[in-house]
């Protein structure tokens, strides 16, 4: 009998450490599912809407620029679902609710009136302007101090006022009165008109206003300057923007030309411009995006990003046709 008490005891003995050894076994799988999770998280796959109020150089340039600098960050994580609001900031509404709709993971706001109604759309989408020139402005903030906070941030389009002034004069030192043409509908064209009379005022020049509300009274507008000024400042406007062959169809036989705040203006209308990169704006936007997507960055601390640089260019056609001679530091603007 004791021996045999003494063989089960061994039997009993050995089947818990075999049950011990089989529990210890068994955690691996559970450590390689939190591998799986982890990874997953790292392969997850995300939706971007982009909303641009029209189609011209500079927002497409932007546009164009976010999406390259996204993919190369994410590669094929992100999908984009591009919209083109017609220039209509109604439209616009209707797109930011379809993306609030399919809850996306970001929208990208490409101009002002986009930017305005993606934030009556959503306060928990995380929100990027781009091509926005005065974030305070566009949004009603009263002494904005460059961080929009909540589910907002992104970048400016904002050359310098001052340097623009500074460019009108070096142009045309001898001229007397500046057309300021602009788009009314678009708070921040008034507040670039407004900001600039300043600067120019205080060269000596006498500035007035020239305000369209859209691209139906455009010509009788331009045509009225065009008989009273010496040289028009066009802002970063995008129904100017849209419009640029009517305002050279005008000024040019006129002969007043046209200083713009922008380079897609200037290649249409103008013959000179302190202007930035819209891409490259774009691009930032892009990288932004992808801080807060794959990074979790918070959106509400990041302040507004501007353009790292101001190139002074010129329209070669148009400065030629108007025998206006630039300084050697301009740059032609490519065809």
């Amino acid at each position: 009998m004791k021996k045999i008490l003494a063989l089960l005891l061994t039997v009993v003995m050995v089947s818990g450490l075999m049950a011990c050894g089989n529990s210890s076994s068994e955690s691996t799988p559970a450590e390689n599912g939190a591998s799986e999770t982890s990874a997953s998280s790292e392969g997850a796959s995300y939706t971007v809407g982009i909303c641009q109020l029209v189609q011209h150089e500079a927002l497409d340039a932007a546009t164009q620029g976010f999406m390259d600098a996204l993919k190369e960050e994410l590669g094929d994580q992100v999908t984009f679902d591009i919209q083109n609001a017609q220039g209509d900031s109604n439209t616009c509404s209707t797109i930011i609710n379809s993306f609030v709709s399919n809850k996306v993971d970001l929208i990208l706001a490409n101009a002002t009136p986009a930017l305005q109604a993606a934030t009556a759309g959503t306060s928990e989408i995380p929100i990027l302007g781009t091509s926005i020139t005065e974030y305070g402005v566009a949004l009603g903030i009263d002494n904005f101090s460059g961080t929009v906070g909540g589910n907002i941030s992104g970048t400016s389009d904002l050359a310098p006022l001052d340097g623009q002034a500074d460019m009108l004069q070096e142009l045309f030192p001898d001229a007397k009165t500046v057309g300021l043409l602009y788009c009314s509908a678009e708070a921040n064209s008034q507040y670039q008109v407004d900001t600039i009379k300043g600067f120019l005022e205080g060269k000596g020049y006498s500035c007035e206003y020239y305000s369209f509300s859209d691209s139906n009274d455009l010509s009788s507008v331009v045509t009225n300057a065009s008989s009273s000024v010496d040289v028009i400042y066009v802002p970063t406007d995008n129904t100017a923007a849209s419009n640029a062959e009517i305002i050279n169809n005008i000024c040019l036989p006129a002969g007043v030309p046209v200083v713009a705040g922008e380079e897609g203006i200037c290649a249409g209308c103008g013959v000179a411009t302190l202007s930035i990169s819209y891409y490259d704006i774009g691009t930032a936007t892009g990288k932004m995006a992808a801080k807060i997507l794959a990074e979790g960055a918070d959106i509400s601390t990041m302040p507004i990003e501007y353009a790292p640089q101001f190139i002074k260019k010129y329209n070669a056609a148009n400065c030629e046709a108007l025998n206006i001679t630039v300084p050697d530091d301009y740059e032609a603007i490519a065809e």
